[in-house]
C-alpha cells in the first residue's frame, strides 16, 4: 500500500479516514519521523490523537498532484461545500480591481465569511478593503495539505470565521528536490497553460533544523467570447413578463445602441452612417432573426470568458533549533502576479459629456453671430432647434469611441508576506510567539477612457482664419486643443485623439501587521484523563487604500465615478481553550470529551465581540464515534464595508418593475409607479403604458456605498456528525464513512441589498426607504425615455441575516485491487435551505436551488467522486464534479409574474482524468483532461439572474472554456 506521512496518517485515520488518501506517496516526498502530537484545524490543543469535533475535510499533496491544478481555488471549487467565488480568472474582466483574483467562499455565506490561514495563522488579503486572501499567492506545490473546517470557528481562530476555515498547511522537513513543469492548452486552441516549479530542502544531521524554499512560474492564456460559439454574439433573454417559455430563447443578436460610426438625434429624426459614411436610417440588430444591416456593435468581439494570468512565486520556511526544546522558525512568501483585462471600446453618450441633458450646441456665438460648426453635417443641422434655450442649435448622440481601441487594463499585483517567531517547551507546556507582516500591493494601467472636460472643447470648433477647423476656446487652443469628428467610421483624428485621450490608473495597498503567542499544556482533571489548555492572545493592524486617477474620481473620464477610499482598524483578543476527558474505557464510551473556547476582541471600530464554542466526542466504540458543535462567531465588517466611498457601477439584468404598467391601473403598483419622476410623462408619449427601450435597459447605472455605523454580526451554528471507522472488519478496515448536520445562522449581516429586490420593495410594498435607493430621469435623455430608471443605489447594512443548513456526507475506501491499489472517494453535500433577510422584519428569501443575480449558484445536490489506481509504473485518477439543477432566481421570476422554481438550468457533471507513468523512480511523466467529455455549460444568457458578463453562463460555477489538455514531467533528486 502507499507511503503516508505520519501526520496525514493521523488525520485520515482519525479524523475523517481516508479524506486525505492518495494512491501515492506525493512524488519525491521524503516519510517524516513518526509523530507525538499534531494539531488540527479547529483546535489549538495538541494532541496523538488529533480529533476534530466538528466537520473537516481533508485535501494532500497526492489530492493536488492528481487534479493538475496551478492554482489552489481549481481544486478547492471541486469540493461540494464550497459555493460560488466572488473573484476567479472566469469572473472577474469587468472588475474595476482585482482582475484575476482567485478567492473562497465555504457554504455560499461570502468570501468576506471564510477565513483562510496558512499553518493557522491569518495571511494577508489580496482584495482592497477586504479579508479575502488571493489564492494565486500559495505555490501548490508548496502545499502538504488543505484542512477544510466548515462550521463557525471564529472563538479559536478571530474574526471572519463564520462559515469556516481553508487553512492551508505548508511541506517541512522536505530533503532533497523537486522539479514540476507543465504545459496544457484547451480543445479550442486557447487557455494556453505553462507552469515551473522547483521545490528544495535540506535537514540538518539530527533532524532538528531545516529549510526549505520553492520557485514558481505559471502562466495562463486569455479565453475571448468571440472564440465560442455561445458568446461570440451580442444577445439577451427573450424573457417578458409571464412567458417563462422564453427565458433561454435568445434575442440575437442583441447589438449595443453605441456603435462605431455613432448614432445622432435631431429634434425629431436620428440617423447613423454605412461603411462608405454615408447617412442612413438606424436599424439597431438589423432584420429580424438574421442581423442583416444591422447598424450597432458586436462587444463580444471584444470581451473575455477569462482573462490571462501569469504568476512568479518564492516560497520558503525553516527552523532552528538552539536546543532540543527550543527553536525559531520563519516563513516567508513572494507573489507576482501579471493579469490583462480587455473590455470593448467605451460606449459614450452626450449626457456623459453635457450633464445632465445631454445636448451638445452645433454652432457658437462669435462676437454676438452665430456660427456653426463645420464639423457638424448640415444634414443634422436642418434638422435641430434650440431645445435647451441657450440660443444655440443643439443635437444627442452615442457613440462607440472604436478609434480609442478596447478598454484594456494590465494590472501588476505584488503580496509580500513575512512570519517569523520561537516555539518550544517548558517542563510539559508548550509555547509560541510569533509575528507577522504581510502587504499586496496593486498598480493598475488602463488605457480607452476619454477626458470629458478636453472632449467639451474638442466637440465646440468654429472655422478658423483659413477655413480650418479650430476650437473655439483660445484656452483650450494655448493648451493643445484639436477638434474632433465623431460623424461616422473612423473620423476621429490621431491628433484629436491625443488631445481627449485619459489614461486610468489604480493604486491600491493592504498592510496586515499580526502579533499573537500561546501555550497549551495539560493539568490534573477526572479520572478519564489530564485537561488540555491552550490559552493566548493576538494584536492585529489591518490597513487598506485604493487610490484612482484624478479624473476617474471625478468621473471625467466618462466612466465609473471613483473616489479613493482609505480605512485600518485594530483589533487586540484573548482567548483561552480546554479539552476535558469525561469518560474513558466505558461500556458504549470509550471516551467522551467536552471542547470547550471563549475568545474576546476589541475592535478599534466596532468595539468589544465574544466568541464561543463547544464540542462534544463520543467514541462510542473504536469503530463509531459521534461529535457535535455549538459555536457563537462573529465577524467585524471589513474596511470596505466601513468606508467605501460611493463608487459607480453599472449593473445588469435588472428588470423595473413599473414596465408594462398603464396609466389606468389601480394597482398598488401603478399608484406607485405613476409617482415616480418621469412615468406619467412616459405613459402619455406610448399611449398610456410605461414603455423602455434597449438603451433604458443597458443604462441604468448606481453607486455602491459603505457605512461607518456598521456593527459586528454573529452568527450561530450547529453541527451533529457520526463517524464510522469500521477497523474490526477485516474487509472494511480501510473504510470510513462520515455523515454531519450542520446550521448556520448570521444576524445582523453585514450585506449590501440587492437591487432588484430594493426595486420590488419600493415599488410593490411601497416601502420608502428602498424607494430613496433610486432615482428615475424626471424627461427624456437622447435616446433614454423619461421615467427610466438612471440611479439604482446599495449601501452596506446590518441586515436580517441570513443562513444555511444541510447534511454533508463523505465516504471513502482503499484497497489492494487485482495487481495494484485502487482508493475511492466520495464527498457530496445536500442543501435545505440557504437564505437571506434584507430587513429584520422582512420573510426569508431563500436561494436553495437557485441561481441569484447575487452570484450564488446553490443546488440543492453537489458531489464529487475520486477513483484512483495504481499499478506498478502505472496510475490514473478520474474525478467527476456534479452540480445538480438550478432555477432561476425567485425573486427575478416574481418580478416577471412567472411561479418561481419553474424556470432553470438542469444539472452538470464535469469529468477529469489524470494518467501517469514512472519512467523510473525519480522520473513521473503524466497526462491530464479536463472536461473531457466537453460538456458545455447552461445557457444563463444576458438578462438572466447569474449571467457573468461575456460568457452567457455562470462561469463562477459552470465550465464555459470546455474539454483542455495538458502534459507534465516531475523529478525528483
Amino acid at each position: 500500500m502507499n507511503n503516508e506521512t505520519s501526520i496525514a496518517r493521523a488525520i485520515r485515520l482519525l479524523c475523517l479516514g481516508g479524506l486525505a488518501l492518495g494512491t501515492q506517496a506525493a512524488f519525491g516526498q521524503q516519510t517524516a519521523e513518526p509523530m507525538q502530537k499534531v494539531l488540527i484545524t479547529g483546535s489549538r490543543i495538541a494532541s496523538a490523537a488529533a480529533e476534530s469535533p466538528s466537520p473537516l475535510q481533508v485535501l494532500n499533496s497526492v489530492d493536488i498532484a492528481a487534479s493538475g491544478a496551478t492554482n489552489l481555488q481549481d481544486l478547492l471549487q471541486k469540493n461540494p461545500t464550497m459555493g460560488t467565488p466572488t473573484l476567479s480568472r472566469a469572473n472577474s474582466n469587468f472588475q474595476t480591481s482585482s482582475a484575476g483574483v482567485s478567492t473562497v467562499n465555504l457554504r455560499n455565506l461570502g468570501d468576506s465569511r471564510t477565513l483562510v490561514l496558512i499553518n493557522g495563522r491569518r495571511f494577508v488579503s489580496g482584495v482592497p478593503g477586504d479579508t479575502a486572501v488571493d489564492l494565486n499567492t500559495i505555490p501548490t506545490d508548496f502545499i502538504e495539505r488543505v484542512e477544510l473546517l466548515t462550521g463557525g470557528a471564529s472563538a479559536t481562530y478571530g474574526s471572519d470565521a463564520v462559515a469556516g476555515v481553508v487553512n492551508i498547511i505548508l511541506k517541512k522537513n522536505f530533503n532533497g528536490l523537486l522539479f514540476d513543469a507543465q504545459t496544457g492548452r484547451s480543445n479550442e486552441g486557447d487557455d494556453y497553460k505553462k507552469k515551473l516549479a522547483l521545490t528544495f530542502g535540506t535537514t540538518s544531521a539530527d533532524g532538528a533544523s531545516n529549510v526549505m524554499g520553492h520557485f514558481g512560474y505559471s502562466k495562463q492564456g486569455a479565453v475571448y467570447s468571440r472564440d465560442r460559439a455561445a458568446s461570440a454574439v451580442d444577445q439577451t433573454s427573450a424573457i417578458t413578463q409571464k412567458h417563462p417559455e422564453l427565458a433561454f430563447v435568445a434575442k440575437r443578436p442583441n447589438f449595443s445602441g453605441y456603435a462605431p460610426q455613432g448614432h445622432f438625434f435631431g429634434d425629431t429624426e436620428d440617423f447613423t452612417y454605412d461603411a462608405n459614411n454615408n447617412i442612413i436610417p438606424w436599424k439597431q440588430n438589423g432584420a429580424p432573426g438574421t442581423g442583416a444591416g444591422a447598424t450597432g456593435f458586436n462587444r463580444s468581439a471584444y470581451r473575455l470568458i477569462a482573462v490571462p494570468t501569469e504568476r512568479y512565486l518564492f516560497a520558503t520556511n525553516g527552523n532552528w533549533a538552539f536546543n532540543e526544546n527550543h527553536s525559531a522558525f520563519f516563513e516567508g512568501t513572494y507573489a507576482s502576479s501579471k493579469v490583462d483585462t480587455n473590455v470593448e471600446p467605451f460606449p459614450l453618450g452626450s449626457d456623459q459629456v453635457y450633464k445632465p441633458s445631454g445636448q451638445v450646441p452645433a454652432a457658437s456665438l462669435v462676437n454676438g453671430v452665430l456660427v456653426k460648426n463645420p464639423l457638424v453635417p448640415q444634414y443634422l443641422y436642418d434638422r435641430i432647434s434650440d431645445t435647451d434655450s441657450d440660443g444655440l442649435p443643439d443635437y444627442f448622440f452615442t457613440r462607440r469611441l472604436s478609434e480609442f481601441g478596447p478598454r484594456h487594463s494590465t494590472v501588476d499585483r505584488d503580496t509580500f508576506r513575512l512570519a517569523t517567531g520561537l516555539k518550544g517547551t517548558v517542563r510539559d507546556w508548550s509555547y509560541e510567539a510569533y509575528l507577522s507582516y504581510g502587504k499586496t500591493k496593486e498598480a493598475q494601467n488602463s488605457t480607452g477612457q476619454v477626458n470629458v472636460m478636453s472632449l467639451r472643447n474638442a466637440l465646440e470648433a468654429i472655422p478658423g482664419p483659413d477655413g480650418t477647423p479650430v476650437c473655439r476656446d483660445p484656452h483650450a487652443v494655448a493648451e493643445g486643443c484639436v477638434p474632433i469628428n465623431i460623424f461616422g467610421y473612423n473620423s476621429i483624428t490621431p491628433a484629436a485623439l491625443k488631445y481627449v485621450t485619459a489614461p486610468g490608473s489604480l493604486e491600491t495597498a493592504i498592510t496586515q501587521k499580526l502579533v499573537g503567542g500561546s501555550v497549551t499544556g495539560e493539568v490534573p482533571g477526572l479520572a478519564a484523563g489530564r485537561i488540555g489548555i491552550a490559552a493566548g492572545f493576538e494584536w492585529r493592524s489591518e490597513d487598506s487604500s485604493a487610490i484612482p486617477d484624478p479624473l476617474t474620481q471625478s468621473g471625467l473620464n466618462a466612466g465609473n465615478a471613483l473616489p479613493p477610499t482609505f480605512g485600518n482598524f485594530l483589533v487586540r483578543e484573548l482567548f483561552v481553550e480546554a479539552k476535558v476527558p469525561l469518560l474513558k474505557d466505558r461500556p458504549f464510551a470509550r471516551d467522551l470529551s467536552f471542547l470547550g473556547t471563549v475568545r474576546h476582541g476589541d475592535y478599534s471600530t466596532v468595539g468589544s465581540t465574544n466568541s464561543w464554542n463547544a464540542g462534544l466526542e463520543w467514541g462510542v466504540t473504536p469503530d463509531v464515534k459521534l461529535r457535535g458543535t455549538r459555536a457563537q462567531s462573529t465577524r467585524a465588517p471589513n474596511i470596505n464595508e466601513l468606508f467605501q466611498a460611493p463608487t459607480q457601477d453599472f449593473p445588469a439584468g435588472l428588470v423595473d418593475p413599473c414596465e408594462g404598467v398603464s396609466s389606468s391601473g389601480t394597482s398598488a403598483l401603478a399608484v406607485n409607479c405613476r409617482n415616480a419622476p418621469g412615468v406619467a410623462a412616459n405613459m402619455a408619449a406610448h399611449g398610456g403604458v410605461f414603455t423602455l427601450n434597449q438603451a433604458d435597459q443597458q443604462g441604468i447605472s448606481g453607486y455602491d456605498t459603505g457605512n461607518p455605523n456598521l456593527k459586528a454580526e454573529k452568527g450561530r451554528s450547529t453541527t451533529i456528525g457520526l463517524v464510522v471507522t469500521p477497523r474490526s472488519v477485516p474487509m472494511l478496515r480501510r473504510f470510513t464513512f462520515t455523515v454531519d448536520y450542520f446550521t448556520i445562522k448570521i444576524a445582523d449581516a453585514i450585506v449590501n441589498t440587492d437591487r432588484q429586490y430594493a426595486l420590488d420593495q419600493c415599488y410593490n410594498q411601497n416601502n420608502q426607504i428602498f424607494c430613496s435607493f433610486v432615482t428615475r430621469r424626471p424627461a427624456p435623455v437622447g435616446n433614454l425615455s423619461s421615467g427610466s430608471i438612471q440611479y439604482s443605489n446599495v449601501a452596506a447594512t446590518n441586515s436580517g441575516g441570513f443562513g444555511t443548513e444541510g447534511v454533508d456526507v463523505t465516504a471513502s475506501w482503499a484497497d489492494k485491487v487485482g495487481p495494484g491499489n485502487l482508493s475511492a472517494r466520495l464527498a457530496w453535500t445536500w442543501l435545505r435551505q440557504l437564505w437571506q433577510k434584507a430587513t429584520p422584519e422582512a420573510e426569508k428569501n431563500s436561494d436553495v436551488g437557485e441561481v441569484t443575480a447575487a452570484n450564488t449558484n446553490a443546488p440543492r445536490n453537489r458531489a464529487g467522486l475520486n477513483l484512483a489506481y495504481k499499478w506498478g509504473a502505472y496510475g490514473v485518477n478520474w474525478t467527476a464534479t456534479y452540480t445538480g439543477p438550478v432555477s432561476l432566481d425567485d425573486q427575478f421570476l416574481k418580478s416577471l409574474s412567472i411561479a418561481p422554481g419553474t424556470v432553470g438550468v438542469g444539472s452538470r457533471t464535469y469529468n477529469d482524468f489524470q494518467f501517469t507513468y514512472d519512467v523510473k523512480k525519480s522520473v513521473q511523466l503524466y497526462l491530464g483532461m479536463d472536461n473531457v467529455f466537453n460538456a458545455k455549460a447552461p445557457p444563463i444568457i444576458t438578462g438572466l439572474p447569474g449571467s457573468v458578463t461575456g460568457t452567457e453562463t455562470d462561469t463562477s460555477t459552470y465550465d464555459a472554456i470546455g474539454r483542455r489538455y495538458y502534459l507534465g514531467l516531475r523529478v525528483s533528486l
